[in-house]
């Protein structure tokens, strides 16, 4: 496991809001990195529902978005390599993060014009664009964070990240889908594409932290060829030194922890439109409220770590993720009313929520100070591709067996992954529970928490 930092994380203080920069500039970088998930993702998918296209369609098309499951393999080149002229001017990690949000919103431009009933092919190209683009901005974004945030600000950055990474998505969610209802979806991509401004913005104002490192590595001797092996091996092989055969176990428990999630999520704007709901009726308590209850059931995941300790909350998360998906079996088989939607959120959101901060702390527990970025991006990474993988076939088995039997066939997936939790998660030290007397409640076996905002690029978007 990795060495325990030794200096505590140290508590936040409301006046560090004006004398922190770090936290302004935070809060917007999770907004850039929140708002365009549910682009190529829930409204996505919503745009594709409300237009038409069949359901069958609409589940391949959640390919799209494999890029945030894919980044690891680029991740190596974003800490190593500069952008030309953009590096000279902002530092490796801003000038990274420049590119990444431009090339974002000029791929969210082009998703405005394409006609999902005459441009289908290049309204699919736009979405990849985007979801390759936004991927690596979270790579940098995650960089940055680390290195600004030091040994004492972790903590208090990571929670900042991910409060601005969920305001980004309720302005892609419910934002999007009010401004759709009343302009329609042309309007709701150009007003998205305007405002990664605001991530832009921060990028530009944010201090180069990456100068430090580059300088200690200039110090040591290294060929002009960027080496693959240094770049991917050497954080694979030092995962392997510390678990050793153990650590196929693991990457196979952190694939397939929220894969039960991910074959449900990309069906779930579909059975609104089946059911009859309108844009707003969606908006207001899918993308609004269930974004807010999202939020609540992270909040108690950080609780349930710090009083139960990681190997307890890992297994309650994966019980709570697989048993939640059975609301939306209820919800499919009944009348659409609101309530019944509101209830099926509540439930849904709350419980992946929980699961998803959970397997953060774990997936953080696994890092290595010295590659925390490459590793982290690894496991993010992995968490997400066999969900979206199988994922496209979700809408075969609906138009197979319907909506209640297919959400009923998500949760008993669960089943395995449980097993699995109970099986792995206690031989990889996930049982350690805080120490006695430690204020904040964090485990001293959890390296830098990595942001929820760059987990989440690859999570599953029921709400």
């Amino acid at each position: 496991m990795p060495v325990a930092a030794q200096k505590h994380p140290r508590r936040f203080r409301l006046r560090d809001i004006v004398e922190d920069k770090r936290i302004v500039l935070m809060l917007a970088l999770g907004f850039s990195s929140g708002l365009p998930l549910l682009l190529v993702l829930g409204t996505f998918t919503l745009r594709l529902a409300f237009s038409d296209i069949d359901v069958r369609t609409i589940g391949l098309f959640s390919y799209v978005a494999l890029p945030y499951s894919l980044k690891f393999l680029w991740a190596p080149m974003i800490d190593r390599l500069d952008v030309p002229l953009l590096s000279r001017a902002l530092g490796r990690r801003r000038s990274w993060m420049v590119a990444a949000q431009v090339a974002t919103a000029a791929s969210l431009f082009l998703m405005a014009f394409a006609d999902p009933k005459t441009d289908l092919a290049l309204l699919g190209l736009g979405a990849f664009l985007v979801a390759f683009c936004a991927a690596s901005q979270d790579v940098v974004i995650d960089g940055w964070r680390i290195d600004a945030a030091g040994s004492d600000m972790q903590g208090i950055l990571a929670a900042t990240s991910n409060l601005g990474y969920r305001l980004g998505l309720i302005t892609a969610g419910a934002g999007a889908l009010f401004i759709a209802a009343s302009g329609g979806w042309k309007v709701a991509y150009l007003c998205m594409s305007a405002f990664m401004l605001v991530g832009l913005v921060a990028a530009l104002f944010a201090p180069a932290y990456d100068r430090r490192v580059a300088a200690a590595a200039e110090a040591v001797p290294q060929s002009r060829l960027w080496s693959a092996r240094r770049a991917l091996a050497e954080p694979l092989t030092e995962l392997h030194s510390r678990f050793g055969p153990a650590l196929y176990a693991i990457l196979l428990l952190v694939a397939l922890y929220r894969l039960p999630d991910f074959l449900s999520g990309v069906m779930a704007s579909p059975l609104y439109r089946t059911l009859g709901f309108d844009l707003k009726e969606i908006a207001t308590v899918t993308k609004l409220y269930g974004v807010w209850v999202g939020i609540a059931g992270g909040f108690v995941g950080g609780w349930a770590l710090a009083r139960l300790g990681l190997f307890p909350t890992l297994v309650l998360g994966a019980f709570l993720a697989a048993s939640s998906h059975l609301a939306f079996a209820w919800l499919s088989a009944g009348a659409p009313e609101i309530w019944r939607l509101t209830v099926a959120i509540s439930v849904e959101n709350f419980c992946g929520s929980f699961a998803g901060i959970v397997l953060i702390a774990y997936m953080s527990s696994l890092t290595s100070p010295a590659f925390a970025a490459t590793q982290y991006a690894l496991f993010s990474s992995l968490y997400a591709l066999p969900g979206k993988l199988i994922a496209g076939s979700a809408g075969f088995i609906v138009a197979s067996v319907g909506y209640p039997a297919f959400f009923v066939f998500t949760s008993l997936i669960g089943l395995p992954v449980l097993a699995l939790c109970i099986a792995v998660g206690r031989r990889t030290g996930a049982e350690a529970a805080p120490k006695e007397g430690g204020g904040d409640g964090n485990s001293p076996s959890v390296s830098p928490l990595p942001s929820p905002a760059r987990a989440s690029a690859g999570e599953p978007e029921t709400a």
